[in-house]
């Protein structure tokens, strides 16, 4: 599958099989918890090794249905599925508490949903706990020294992507020539939110990264880490990012990684001029309040 014509949008699996080295993925096994299958099975999480590297996989599977939650497919990220690829994230933590950073074993995110679950359930639950908890336990592991990487190899779409993804230390993605999508919303949205016209705002997303819905433009934004323009490239550029994670960390160089160093990349691609500005008035803003907080 050399061919970068080839659509990876809902190959969760295949790329599975091309990313983890052969007969090592053991699914809904983490750390020696294992998960019942009829839980979140929109969720795969399981163990593999990757080059070697003993890492912690967890990707939302695009052939699952989740009987219990009907607007779970394709892809969705559900309640139980938030709840078990968090659950699966902190049985990872605790099985390495007392290991060095250098030997804690890497959290390796598979990207292509189309979105969360938008059900009457889910909202009446509370869908956005189910992602908080999963954003938290990332944004943790992540301090705690886990490697955690995720590569898009589809769809990267809205508060979806924001659990499962942009809590990474590093994000790649497959080139736009695989069909690969990253936005906040459709367009369509766009404009019923802001009431501009749906022409004035196609034009936009022609050349402004903040509209646009293309790899490139993320990765101008300073999302994205590393583009992989050939399949077989996947495996190898995903086991030298959780080498390079592994240094930066060891040399506490935080702020290479995660949120804040997609910050600084951006600034670098010349994507997000305005950004330190906007963190200096906000820092102002804050500085002016503060004092009538702290003295309640």
């Amino acid at each position: 599958m050399e061919d970068s014509n080839i659509t990876m949008i809902g190959q969760v699996r295949e790329v599975l099989n091309m990313l983890i080295d052969k007969d090592t993925f053991v699914e809904n096994s983490v750390c020696g918890h294992n998960f019942a299958a009829d839980f979140g099975c929109g969720a795969i999480v399981g163990t593999g090794e990757i080059n070697g590297n003993v890492s912690t996989i967890i990707a939302n599977d695009t052939d699952a249905y989740n009987e219990k939650f009907p607007v779970v497919f394709a892809g969705i990220i559900g309640l139980e599925e938030a709840y078990k690829m968090a659950q699966a994230v902190y049985i990872t933590m605790e099985a390495d508490r007392t290991k060095d950073i250098g030997q804690k074993r890497p959290i390796v995110l598979i990207v292509d949903t189309p979105g969360n679950a938008p059900g009457k359930i889910e909202e009446i639950i509370g869908m956005n706990k189910a992602t908080g908890a999963y954003q938290l336990a990332l944004a943790e592991a992540r301090g705690m020294g886990h490697p955690i990487i995720a590569v898009v190899i589809g769809r990267a779409i809205s508060g979806a992507f924001l659990c499962h993804g942009l809590q990474a230390d590093h994000i790649l993605a497959l080139s736009k020539d695989f069909g690969t999508i990253i936005h906040v919303m459709p367009l369509t949205s766009i404009a019923r939110i802001t009431k501009m016209d749906i022409e004035e705002l196609e034009k936009m997303s022609v050349d402004n990264p903040v509209f646009a819905s293309g790899v490139d433009f993320f990765y101008k934004l300073g999302g994205i880490d590393e583009i992989i323009y050939t399949l077989t490239d996947m495996k190898r550029c995903v086991a030298d990012h959780i080498e390079k994670i592994r240094i930066l960390k060891a040399e506490h160089k935080l702020q290479e990684l995660g949120p804040k160093g997609r910050g600084l990349s951006g600034l670098k691609r010349n994507g997000r001029n305005s950004r330190a500005k906007a963190m200096d008035e906000m820092k102002k803003e804050y500085s002016c309040v503060i004092r009538h907080y702290l003295s309640v």
